[in-house]
């Protein structure tokens, strides 16, 4: 098992991960799934991806993952930084996500697929 684990909204990525990572699969909103690796990161694990990494604005899309540490330490200010910024970032855009039509959530998925794919790699060598 690697030293990290995937928290996503997204079930493309449950299903392509789950039998090689800890996936922590949660049927959250984007802004709450941020809220879920908040309390992570206060409860002492770091940030290994940003949490609004793409160029898919926060609500535009429904999916997000993000890389935490599985180990925690303690609690890392950047990580603190970066997750409270995200957040409030994401308060400021309109769920635009509940508007589309199913085929474009798909493409939402590889998108968010496609994003966490590098940030696994780097993880790996980690």
């Amino acid at each position: 098992m690697s030293k990290y684990m995937v928290i996503t909204n997204n079930p493309l990525v449950q299903s392509r991960l789950d039998d090689t990572h800890e996936v922590i699969y949660l049927e959250l909103s984007y802004e709450e799934l941020l809220k879920v690796v908040r309390d992570r990161i206060y409860e002492g694990h770091r940030l290994l991806t940003h949490p609004l990494s793409g160029s898919v604005k926060p609500k535009e899309t429904p999916y997000k993952s993000v890389l935490i540490s599985e180990r925690k330490e303690k609690v890392d200010g950047e990580s603190v930084r970066l997750i409270e910024n995200a957040i409030l970032v994401c308060q400021k855009f309109q769920d635009k996500s509940k508007y589309y039509k199913e085929e474009v959530y798909k493409d939402f998925q590889l998108v968010d697929w496609t994003l966490l794919e590098s940030g696994l790699a780097s993880a790996d060598v980690w």
